[in-house]
C-alpha cells in the first residue's frame, strides 16, 4: 500500500512539472513574440531648452519641432534655380514629407504655373520673414495628430538675373502625422495641405496682421 501512495505521488509530481513546463513555454513563447514585433525605434522629440526640465513621451512632437518641420520642407519645395526643370524635381525630393492630396495640389500649381509662362528659366528664393520666426502662437494645435503652422515668408523670383516678383506672403500649412518607413522620412510628419482660407498676401507697409486663433477640429466619433 505504501508502495502505491509513493507512486501515485510521483505521478502527480510528475504531471505538476509538465503542467509547469508547459506553462513556461508559454510565457517563453509569449514574451518571444512580444520581442520580435517590438519597434527596432522610438522617435522621441526632444524641446530645444531643456533648462526647466522636461517631461517626455515617445512619439510626442514639440510645437518647435512642427514648426522646424513645415519650415524646412516647404523652403525646399518652393526654391529653384530653374523652375521648369527644378519645382518638380523639388517636389519629388520632399515627396516622402507631403501627404498625397498634397502633392496632387502641387502638381497642379506646378501644371498652371507651367501653362502661364512663370517656369521657365525662373529662379525662385523664399526666406522667412525677419523678426518671424518661431513662437509658441504660430503652431495651433488641431488635433492629437494634427497642427497648423503659420509661416511668412518673403518670396522673390527672377528671370535672366532681373527680379520679377517680390512678395510676402502668409500661409497655413497643416501638419499630419504620417505613417511612412521611418527611413525615407523619419520625422513621422507630413505636410497635408493649406488650412483656413489659403495663403494670404501681406502688404509690406502696414504691420503684420494678427495671426487667427481658429477653433480646433473635432475628431470624428
Amino acid at each position: 500500500m505504501r508502495y502505491r501512495d509513493e507512486n501515485s505521488n510521483l505521478r502527480a509530481h510528475i504531471s505538476s512539472l509538465r503542467w509547469l513546463a508547459t506553462l513556461l513555454a508559454l510565457i517563453i513563447a509569449g514574451l518571444g513574440y512580444g520581442w520580435h514585433h517590438a519597434k527596432e525605434a522610438v522617435r522621441i522629440h526632444i524641446p530645444p531648452d531643456l533648462r526647466t526640465g522636461a517631461v517626455i513621451k515617445a512619439e510626442d512632437a514639440q510645437p518647435a519641432h512642427i514648426y522646424a518641420f513645415a519650415n524646412t520642407v516647404f523652403q525646399q519645395a518652393n526654391h529653384w534655380d530653374n523652375g521648369q526643370d527644378d519645382y518638380g524635381q523639388q517636389l519629388f525630393r520632399v515627396s516622402p514629407y507631403l501627404t498625397p492630396p498634397f502633392i496632387d495640389s502641387l502638381k497642379a500649381d506646378m501644371a498652371l504655373r507651367g501653362k502661364n509662362g512663370e517656369l521657365s528659366g525662373r529662379t525662385r528664393t523664399i526666406q522667412p520673414l525677419s523678426g518671424q520666426g518661431f513662437e509658441e502662437r504660430r503652431v495651433v494645435i488641431l488635433s492629437d495628430d494634427s497642427w497648423l503652422v503659420w509661416l511668412d515668408y518673403n518670396i522673390r523670383e527672377y528671370v535672366k538675373s532681373i527680379e520679377v516678383k517680390n512678395v510676402s506672403i502668409r500661409y497655413p500649412i497643416r501638419v499630419v502625422r504620417y505613417d511612412i518607413d521611418r527611413d525615407a522620412n523619419p520625422w513621422g510628419l507630413a505636410l497635408d495641405g493649406y488650412e483656413n482660407d489659403g495663403p494670404k498676401t501681406l502688404n509690406a507697409r502696414q504691420p503684420l496682421p494678427e495671426l487667427p486663433k481658429p477653433v480646433p477640429q473635432q475628431e470624428t466619433p
